[in-house]
């Protein structure tokens, strides 16, 4: 598992790239796609999510990228309107569009090591 600054750090590098070339959203599943509906969330609502990611949001990684071969994904969890969303990035290709593969409801109960407790 990463530690907070390596988190940090993918975030961050994660996110000037977003800036640089764009994100390209993975919406062949459908339930990434119901997901969207069933929130009433538009694709500039989904980025502007995926933006606003925080190290306390982080579940687990870096992932061996078994299906694509391309960069390590990162598992984020966030809650819109009360459902726990899964988020799953990479980097993608150099010189190429971040990724986000996965964007659904979670489908088990998530873990975030690095949520500060109340």
């Amino acid at each position: 598992m990463a530690t907070q600054i390596e988190v940090e750090q993918f975030l961050n590098e994660f996110k000037v790239k977003m800036g640089v070339f764009n994100i390209l959203f993975r919406d062949q599943r459908m339930k990434n796609t119901q997901t969207l509906l069933d929130l009433e969330m538009s694709w500039q609502m989904r980025k502007k999510t995926i933006e606003s990611l925080i190290v306390e949001d982080f579940c687990e990684g870096p992932l061996d990228d078994t299906l694509y071969g391309i960069a390590s994904m990162w598992v984020f969890g966030k809650y819109i309107k009360e459902l726990e969303i899964y988020v799953k990035i990479s980097m993608g290709r150099p010189n190429g569009s971040v990724l986000c593969i996965s964007f659904h409801k979670a489908e088990h109960k998530m873990t975030y090591p690095f949520k500060k407790t109340k």
